[in-house]
């Protein structure tokens, strides 16, 4: 097998990345009291993301580990490895929920286009009950999302990245381009600045969705693992590459225009703060919908296979089922993953409460594990000379485990709080 080229592997990494998070940086943008803070933060959060991804592909080739779950089990021990399949799990749970959520979304907005709130003698006009959110992203689900959930084998995960990647590129310039094109006709004013006692509080609620935005960290094993160069240099330089160029496109582009466009007064999905009846945003909805249809399907496929391993694991390759067990047991998987997904979709106001969720847990993935896999090689590290260097594996590998826990744990609180409001 040739290996997978230095250039695949970098339009991979952005694959992982650049997704539904894409909808919610200029919203992260107002959280944090502007661009400049927010980059800052942003800037400050890539030499975590960098070394995660970093330390994360040195562990894959001393543990010579295929995915990420094998790698912590390797090198930090069972029950590490365990917690991180656990926390894999909740992840693909909590991204189906941000999915259908962002969908749901859409569908609002598209509904709105064809049947607006008119009036009638005075009184407003309700839109029939079949275009109504809760039956749109319901039917929705049953009668397309479903079926290609269940079976066993998904064959269109390479159109999805594409589509996914093509959805991305367009929103960005459909950003841009509204800035520069409708500011002035969207009557905006220029965003309020941030009081300075409340800033330091506005700066790290930005935090979750930078993990969210960034996350791509469970599929760099696999990535790195399927690499023709796997040298660690040449690992760094594909890490720092994808990275910047996540930078570039979150924040340069459609985080900052989006942000100037509409101010504090942006939405946490930036498609809900444009008209509904913009033909051109109508085609970026249509656009994102659609890959995130597709999208689906294939994290509930991850979601179905970690449910699986958890299960299977302790029994220690117990006896093989029969093909209509297995379809049985696939089947109700994905009816209750479904089920479960989409009543919370329907109850969560906006994705930026699902969002503060995602980031917690991501936090375990960018900071936590990678940082207890750190300082698990810093321990194995032997010899006088490598003192310094163990000593700094160490230290560097406590850092990023006590900032995953602060992460994690304000993001918890942001979502508790924003629940409860």
């Amino acid at each position: 097998s040739p290996g997978l080229s230095s250039a695949g592997a970098v339009f991979i990494l952005l694959k992982s990345a650049l997704g539904a998070g894409l909808l919610s940086f200029p919203w992260a943008f107002g959280r944090a009291g502007g661009a400049v803070p927010a980059l800052l933060v942003e800037l400050g959060s890539l030499v975590f993301l960098v070394s995660g991804l970093a330390v994360l592909g040195y562990a894959a080739a001393l543990s010579a580990q295929p995915t990420y779950q094998g790698v912590v089990r390797a090198v930090c021990g069972a029950a590490v490895g365990k917690l991180c399949e656990v926390c894999f799990l909740l992840n693909l749970f909590m991204i189906s929920v941000a999915l259908l959520r962002v969908v749901g979304d859409q569908l609002e907005k598209l509904c709105d286009s064809l049947y607006p709130n008119g009036t009638l003698g005075g009184a407003p006009q309700l839109p029939p009950w079949y275009v109504d959110q809760r039956f749109t992203l319901s039917a929705l689900c049953v009668l397309v999302i479903f079926p290609l959930s269940v079976p066993r084998e998904i064959g269109f995960q390479k159109y999805s990245s594409i589509l996914g990647t093509l959805a991305a590129c367009y929103l960005t310039l459909v950003i841009i381009l509204k800035y520069y094109l409708q500011a002035e006709s969207l009557s905006l004013t220029e965003p309020p600045q941030p009081s300075r006692s409340s800033s330091w509080t506005s700066i790290f609620s930005v935090i979750p969705t930078i993990c969210f935005g960034f996350q791509c960290h469970e599929a760099c094993v696999a990535i790195y693992s399927s690499m023709r160069n796997k040298s660690f240099s040449h690992w760094v330089a594909v890490s720092v590459l994808s990275m910047l160029i996540c930078l570039l496109i979150y924040s340069l582009t459609a985080g900052l225009y989006g942000y100037l466009t509409f101010g504090q007064a942006v939405a946490s999905d930036v498609l809900m703060s444009y008209p509904g009846n913009d033909l051109v945003v109508i085609v970026a909805r249509l656009l994102f919908g659609v890959s995130i249809v597709t999208i689906y399907p294939i994290v509930v496929l991850l979601g179905r296979s970690v449910v699986k391993d958890l299960w299977a694991s302790p029994k220690r390759g117990a006896v093989a089922v029969s093909e209509a067990h297995e379809r049985c047991s696939r089947v109700a998987l994905t009816v209750t993953w479904m089920a479960a997904t989409l009543g919370i979709a329907l109850f969560v106001p906006d994705i930026g409460k699902v969002i503060e969720l995602i980031g917690g847990i991501s936090a375990f993935f960018i900071f936590i594990f990678p940082g207890k896999s750190r300082h698990g090689e810093g321990g194995k590290q032997g010899g006088l000379c490598s003192c310094r260097r163990r000593a700094a594996l160490v230290a560097w590998g406590v850092l990023s485990v006590l900032g995953g826990a602060f992460v994690c744990g304000q993001s918890a609180a942001l979502a508790v709080l924003g629940l409860l409001r």
